[in-house]
């Protein structure tokens, strides 16, 4: 009797001859991918809806400021000042997409399949934090282009205008750059923490407004440094109050900024400064521990 012989069937597969491309490339496609999700391109109408209704809304208003301005000849508002105004939008945008980033891959359970590859566990947190920020400037940005553009094409002193105005429009583009990076941070940091989107969009929402009333209580305490440093205790009147420090008229009438922080500007942006520094850490500490399981 024969022995039983085994047999290679060849059913196509080749072996890769290509680039193989590292760390970096892979950094980078991640960071794309979590940009156009925050934005729901590539993905299904459904997933369009939110985001880009909110797009429309500031940019309805950029174009709506730009247009009284044409007319009228008068700032109706400031770069600055639109970053403010649109703030509580930008609190509900990140409240949405950062569980789309994060908590979708948390409760499918793909982490062990993004940490097979050459990214390591640090890398997946930064990239998608980095989309979010990415997601959130352009959200603000955007718009403020449209103004400075309207602004450019009517001016009526020339060259020399346009670049007063662009003068004006680069430290609300910063301005706009901070809102992004500390709201990116602390609502991604929340996103992280479960994988129920709706959790942790919840949880994103309660963290920006909750802390807001503490703001008021402390704001009306009978101490006037108490007063002064109470928008420390939000992570939106920490925002607001390195404006007020840096940026001054900008966003509020002469005088209002010292009545409002006082000589506590510099603490305002340490503690920005150390509130995204802290999330960050956190995120990535988060996530080290993600990878572990």
């Amino acid at each position: 009797m024969s022995e039983p012989t085994g047999v290679i069937h060849d059913i196509g597969y080749q072996r890769y001859t290509g680039l193989r491309l590292g760390r970096r490339h892979v950094f980078g496609a991640l960071w794309l991918h979590g940009l156009r999700t925050i934005f729901g391109l590539g993905r299904s109408a459904k997933a369009k809806i939110f985001p880009w209704l909110v797009i429309g809304i500031v940019t309805l208003v950029a174009a709506g400021l730009t247009a009284v301005r044409s007319q009228t000849g008068q700032v109706v508002m400031t770069y600055a000042q639109f970053a403010d105004a649109m703030s509580w939008l930008v609190i509900f945008f990140a409240a949405v997409a950062a569980p789309e980033l994060v908590s979708r891959d948390l409760r499918s359970g793909v982490l062990p399949l993004y940490f097979s590859r050459p990214l390591p566990r640090g890398d997946y947190a930064l990239a998608k934090l980095l989309a979010l920020v990415a997601g959130l400037w352009l959200l603000l940005g955007g718009p403020q282009l449209v103004m400075f553009l309207g602004a450019a094409f009517t001016t009526g002193d020339g060259l020399g205008g346009v670049r007063d105005e662009l003068f004006d429009l680069l430290p609300g583009l910063l301005y706009a750059g901070l809102w992004a990076v500390v709201f990116a941070s602390v609502g991604l940091l929340v996103a992280s923490l479960t994988g129920k989107r709706a959790f942790a969009a919840g949880g994103v929402v309660a963290v920006f407004l909750m802390t807001t009333p503490i703001v008021g209580v402390l704001s009306i305490l009978p101490s006037r440094t108490i007063n002064e440093l109470a928008m420390l205790a939000s992570p939106s009147t920490v925002v607001q109050g390195v404006g007020l420090f840096t940026l001054g008229v900008q966003l509020a009438p002469p005088g209002a900024a010292d009545q409002m922080i006082g000589d506590f500007g510099p603490v305002y942006a340490l503690g920005a400064v150390l509130l995204a520094a802290a999330c960050v850490a956190l995120l990535l500490l988060r996530y080290r521990k993600v990878a572990a399981r």
